[in-house]
């Protein structure tokens, strides 16, 4: 099994990379690292990689890349991957942060890059746009969650901190509650991306950017009941539902098997679990259908 750490960069396909370049510089607030003819490559201010552009369709998932251990040796991982029936190859250059990868294709048919190095870019000290912590997670809609739960967890190492129902589950690599959502949907599709700001005020600092560039809200704010984050929602112009959250919850001790205790908490301790399929989307908050009919259905 490869054991994941964490989630690394997302790359979309747009069919206008330059439009979609100055969305994510000038307002979410990533830095422009690498822009080859056909590619982009931006990472957060702090120098995490975060998005790479390719051109094709809108609003479209084509890879995904996560991160093991410092060390780890990438031909051992193939040869765990191998045991599973999944054929990998390797890959240098990935990105300016990625020298080496091996890189497979999970049940949704997206692409994986698996990297166990990584070179951070130069820090960014210019203000510009939201500006963002990290990638926190991506959600995929896929028409078998099981079986593709089954996938990230048997061979990749993550572990299931909630599901809502039979139809959504929330995966973890690291201490956040959630780096991979899954949601059922019979037309496979990226759901949504998702950026960590710091705090709820940079929640606030956020909606008002968003407001001045003309970029209107499709949910939010509100904190969530599974994940309990803060978040708000709205669409690029290639129609990807970006989201921007805080206070996401938190396991940071595998062992005891509980988030980090919250005020917000329905349970004492908060363990992962089988929510209800009528639990409301929000505590507080724009809308209060349950979340599987809601969360799906937010334009």
């Amino acid at each position: 099994m490869i054991a994941v750490r964490r989630l690394g960069h997302a790359t979309l396909t747009t069919p206008d990379i330059d439009r979609q370049v100055a969305y994510y510089t000038e307002v979410v607030g990533l830095t422009l690292v690498a822009r080859e003819a056909n590619r982009a490559i931006l990472a957060t201010k702090q120098g995490l990689e975060a998005i790479v552009l390719e051109p094709g369709a809108p609003n479209a998932l084509s890879r995904i890349a996560f991160q093991v251990a410092p060390g780890s040796d990438l031909g051992e991982l193939a040869h765990a991957l191998a045991k599973h029936g999944v054929k990998s190859e390797r890959q240098s250059n990935i990105s300016p942060g990625v020298a080496d990868a091996i890189v497979f294709k999970d049940p949704k048919e997206t692409w994986v890059e698996v990297f166990a190095e990584y070179a951070f870019a130069k820090e960014d000290v210019s203000l510009t746009g939201i500006m963002p912590i990290k990638l926190g997670h991506v959600a995929y809609r896929v028409n078998d969650v099981q079986r593709t739960v089954d996938f990230y967890t048997d061979v990749l190492g993550f572990r299931v901190s909630d599901w809502n129902g039979d139809t959504f589950a929330f995966l973890r690599c690291g201490p956040d509650h959630h780096s991979v959502n899954f949601v059922f949907d019979e037309v496979p599709q990226l759901h949504h991306i998702a950026f960590e700001v710091k705090d709820w005020a940079e929640i606030q600092r956020a909606c008002e950017w968003l407001a001045k560039n003309d970029i209107h809200l499709v949910w939010g704010p509100g904190r969530h009941i599974i994940g309990h984050n803060v978040a708000i929602y709205h669409r690029n112009a290639d129609k990807v539902r970006v989201e921007f959250f805080c206070e996401m919850d938190q396991m940071k001790d595998e062992a005891l098997g509980y988030f980090d205790p919250r005020p917000w908490h329905q349970d004492r301790p908060q363990r992962p679990k089988v929510w209800p399929r009528d639990t409301l989307r929000n505590y507080w908050g724009f809308g209060s259908e349950p979340i599987i009919r809601g969360y799906q259905t937010v334009e």
